[in-house]
């Protein structure tokens, strides 16, 4: 469980509040370390009585040494799925998942937040990208649909190319072929609608698109769709051609990211002492990223520019898609997040779904509230009452006042971006871990639960950025109390700037299974 998946899916539960004070950093300062490595090498042979799989082995054999800070983050390979309207694409995406994700309604070019998702088939993960976040726009309409799904396959090691069987290619459908044969990607052809065998005929004419063999495929039904992601997997490379973090010696790598109009322009130019990016009143002046090299107090960064995007007289709309498709990309290519908020305006729900995502893409994180300088008492006053209220879930994300058109206060970035870095690649010796959560145990139980306590028997930190820890336990933590874990981590060793993960795994004892 993730700080930012703490909230929605266990809405209402329970809080656990501890009863009394209690001296747990002061006893633990009183562990020396082989103290501690004593205790968990005892904890971790107690767990040779209960039922392991594999996945648990391999977990607790892991050791410091073999994880390597250093080491480039290669990202999953990336298929994006584009087609015209109404061909099924979003039906598409909740088949390939197996689960309801994409927006689906009857009405073409339904919004959404996201437009990338995480996906396995046969064993094998790679990064879903769905075109399907526009709204409907009868002019230009082919320019229209080609140039959003451009975007996507820029990004994309292969393409699934949509068609509707039972109408067959149209001039929109034209209008993506020709772009797809200039990007000289892989592309396989889906056929969709073909609800039986009936229908197989229909998606024989689309040979002519001149993408090889079409398949057929019911995204309602799910017909066809393993053969198809069968052939998906067969193109895709390992590992995505298009992004990965060079972490070794390379400079660390910032998103800046914001609703349009918000400022990230302006303030990527006064860091940079230029005006590299254009900047226009007209929110989303930015089409493609800007990576910018930048250096601050004597370091260099690299920075991603994802001001949104140039809007045509015919794409006024759907700008949501785009600046949403840029932002998850460029968090998936950063280290840390910088989300731009701005203090002359109320907090939007925008605003909330932008930090929402870099929360959930798991990089280290800082805020900085632009325009501070503007602002009055008045609204100062209503504004820590909208970070009271909005932001709570992201109190321990540092807090930088800027203003991105003056450079007032910008040498207060760098600080910032440190601190979230460093507890973002953090990492807790098993030992100290284990001290730690014995002395939280011992003050503050678990309540009893159906005349049962569950006991933590053994915690490891299966990995850094973000830091993720495993609790090995004899029975379900209730959510508030694995949020009051969480709380004494950040209290207890820092972790300012970075979500954390605490995950259990409830185990039983050999030979006490049913």
């Amino acid at each position: 469980m993730t700080d930012n998946q703490a909230r929605p899916d266990i809405e209402g539960a329970e809080e656990f509040e501890p009863t009394g004070e209690d001296s747990i950093a002061e006893r633990l300062a009183g562990i020396d370390d082989d103290e501690a490595e004593v205790r968990a090498r005892s904890l971790r042979a107690g767990l040779d009585d209960y039922e392991l799989d594999e996945e648990d082995a391999a977990l607790l054999a892991l050791e410091p040494e073999d994880y390597d800070p250093d080491a480039p983050l290669q990202l999953d390979p990336v298929l994006a799925i584009v087609g015209r309207p109404n061909v099924g694409k979003s039906t598409l995406v909740n088949r390939i998942l197996g689960r309801r994700e994409a927006v689906v309604e009857d009405t073409p070019g339904v919004t959404r937040d996201r437009v990338m998702y995480s996906a396995t088939w046969n064993g094998r993960g790679f990064t879903l990208v769905d075109t399907g976040g526009w709204e409907h726009d009868a002019r230009g309409i082919h320019a229209r649909v080609a140039d959003q799904a451009e975007i996507a396959v820029d990004m994309a090691d292969a393409v699934l190319l949509v068609v509707d069987a039972t109408v067959g290619a149209t001039a929109t459908d034209e209008a993506i072929v020709q772009m797809l044969r200039k990007k000289k990607k892989p592309v396989i052809l889906v056929a969709n609608k073909v609800d039986d065998i009936q229908n197989e005929a229909d998606a024989s004419t689309l040979w002519g698109l001149g993408f090889g063999q079409p398949w057929p495929v019911s995204a309602l039904h799910g017909r066809g769709t393993g053969d198809m992601l069968d052939q998906a997997l067969e193109v895709l490379p390992k590992f995505s051609a298009h992004g990965g973090l060079e972490r070794s010696g390379g400079p660390r790598r910032v998103a800046l990211i914001g609703r349009p109009n918000v400022g990230k322009s302006s303030l990527l130019n006064k860091l940079a002492g230029s005006d590299r990016v254009v900047v226009d009143p007209l929110a989303g002046t930015t089409r493609d990223p800007v990576d910018e090299m930048i250096e601050l107090d004597g370091r260099v960064w690299r920075f991603v520019d994802t001001a949104g995007i140039r809007r045509r007289v015919h794409m006024a709309q759907g700008a949501d898609f785009y600046a949403s498709l840029r932002t998850q990309s460029a968090l998936e290519k950063a280290e840390v997040a910088v989300v731009l908020l701005a203090v002359d305006e109320v907090l939007s729900e925008q605003d909330i779904r932008i930090l929402n995502l870099a929360m959930e893409s798991g990089r280290a994180l800082v805020l900085a509230f632009n325009k501070w300088d503007l602002m009055d008492d008045e609204r100062r006053k209503y504004l820590e009452r909208e970070i009271e209220q909005d932001l709570a879930h992201v109190e321990w994300a540092p807090r930088v006042n800027i203003s991105a058109l003056t450079g007032w206060h910008k040498d207060r970035l760098t600080p910032a971006l440190d601190r979230a870095l460093e507890s973002w690649d953090t990492r807790i010796p098993t030992g100290r871990l284990n001290a730690f959560l014995g002395e939280l145990v011992a003050a503050h139980p678990h309540p009893v639960r159906g005349g049962k306590q569950p006991r933590i028997l053994f915690g490891t930190q299966a990995s850094s950025r973000p830091p993720k820890f495993v609790l090995f336990t004899t029975g379900f933590l209730d959510p508030g109390y694995r949020r009051f874990i969480q709380r004494r981590l950040r209290e207890t060793f820092g972790f300012e700037g970075t979500p954390i993960e605490v995950a259990m795994r409830v185990r039983e004892k050999r030979g006490k299974k049913k």
